[in-house]
């Protein structure tokens, strides 16, 4: 199994590119601001060929470079119908007029090809069964995505879950009661052994965060 990830040049999110191996087929994962080098970079690097950019969410630091990534290699993007209409209208997301400069965003548009995420569903691409589970809380469409890898699975988790922390629910569509459901119904019954890849900051565990994240405690 092949995991590199990166921060993007603003915001700090974390891109990811997953892959069986070196050489084959893989998946981008929430390619955000200014990520479209830093990517191409761990492409060249590890021969691979991008087959699909799936995201955790619709803000615009998640999904900046979605179009330019999609269009330069004719791959679909994946997100939840719920946050969708962010990829056309980025500002809905983050409650900004309509407009509002983004970073030097140009363009705010679908990419030609976009699919859908349903709640348990399983997603195969790559090689690889990527596990869909719906966890709104942070955006209604927040999604997070499991990886089985043997004895450490793997877990992107978006905006939904941090290393001590979780997403802020201030923003529109955001709700720290969806918040709760989906921390108590997605991410709690998870194996302790589960690595937890987010969408800011390091990398952590299950076993950790159910032992020291305050917001896990509290449930």
């Amino acid at each position: 199994m092949l995991i590199a990830g990166f921060p993007s040049e603003a915001t700090a999110t974390n891109c990811y590119v997953v892959a069986p191996a070196a050489g084959e087929q893989c998946v981008v994962i929430d390619p955000g601001i200014g990520v479209t080098g830093q990517l191409d970079e761990v492409i060249a690097e590890h021969r691979l060929h991008p087959v699909a950019v799936l995201l955790t969410h619709g803000h615009f630091d998640h999904t900046f470079s979605v179009l330019p990534v999609c269009q330069a290699r004719d791959v679909p993007a994946y997100i939840h119908p719920g946050d969708r209409p962010q990829l056309a209208d980025p500002w809905s997301g983050v409650g900004m007029p309509k407009g509002t400069p983004l970073f030097g965003m140009l363009t705010a548009a679908e990419p030609d090809d976009v699919v859908e995420l349903a709640d348990a569903s399983t997603v195969p691409l790559a090689g690889l069964e990527f596990g869909v589970r719906h966890a709104p809380g942070h955006s209604l469409g927040s999604v997070v995505f499991d990886l089985p890898t043997g004895d450490e699975p793997v877990l992107f988790a978006g905006d939904v879950l941090f290393a001590g922390s979780i997403g802020r629910t201030d923003l529109p569509g955001g709700s720290m009661a969806d918040m709760t459901s989906s921390l108590r119904r997605v991410v709690l019954p998870m194996a302790d052994a589960t690595v937890v890849l987010p969408g800011h900051g390091p990398q952590t565990t299950i076993e950790r965060e159910r032992a020291t994240n305050p917001y896990l405690q509290d449930l």
